[in-house]
């Protein structure tokens, strides 16, 4: 599904050239839950942008599903990020005055999607979700528990039904227990719904969830020093 080949990214902020990528590549099946792990200013960041479509490579290419994503038009971007990848961010990025099924509703809103048929999408993934009591769809986001907001994040990614989710630290600001929770809703949509996940995170707790770990660090995929039990990818 996935395929990035020799990838570089080198940024210019009008000093010196930074090269945040070296030459990455690798690939990811359909149905694989894949974690990218690697501490702060490794260019993990970086890679999750160019797997989501929001920014490109200076050099190298990144095939999804078969297409060169560097020769497509900004149209045709756009609808890879509506259609095929499902965004969940460490932050949420609800709406905090809107309620549960608002806040999931609203891709389906700018995609032209019927109410009724909204609302049924909505509840379905909240469901898939792990949050499956609808006396919590009318609450106000801001009502909610951390591991509650996280599965409306999930939730919101879902609605558009992506072969990926693409999660960005999605624990990072919940505590043990709840992250554990995120992570085994993440778990359950990869067995059950064979979902694509590319799981991005600095901490081993949090990649040992996932059946492959690449590590990056400084830019270049290594062999993962942590976890000795897991099927290692690198260069």
């Amino acid at each position: 599904m996935i395929e990035v080949k020799n990838i570089t990214k080198t940024y210019d902020s009008g000093g010196e050239p930074f090269q945040a990528l070296k030459g990455v590549s690798f690939t990811i099946n359909d149905g694989e839950f894949v974690a990218i792990m690697g501490p702060s200013g490794s260019g993990k960041s970086t890679l999750m942008h160019i797997i989501g479509a929001l920014d490109s490579p200076t050099s190298g290419s990144y095939f999804l599903d078969g297409k060169d994503v560097s020769k497509l038009s900004d149209d045709e971007l756009a609808d890879i990020r509506k259609d095929k990848i499902g965004f969940v961010f460490q932050s949420f990025n609800l709406l905090p005055r809107t309620t549960v099924l608002r806040n999931v509703t609203l891709p389906l809103v700018y995609d032209g999607v019927p109410q009724e048929k909204r609302e049924k999408r909505a509840k379905d993934a909240l469901i898939q979700a792990g949050l499956d009591e609808e006396s919590h769809f009318g609450h106000l986001s801001n009502q909610l528990s951390g591991g509650q907001i996280q599965r409306v994040a999930i939730a919101r990614a879902l609605v558009n039904n992506p072969s990926i989710i693409l999660a960005d630290e999605p624990t990072g600001n919940l505590d043990t227990k709840t992250g554990d929770i995120v992570l085994a809703t993440f778990q359950k949509l990869n067995k059950e719904q064979k979902r694509t996940i590319v799981l991005i995170t600095h901490e081993p707790d949090v990649a040992e969830h996932a059946d492959r770990i690449l590590f990056i660090r400084d830019g270049l995929l290594s062999e993962n020093p942590i976890s000795h039990k897991k099927r290692i990818a690198g260069i």
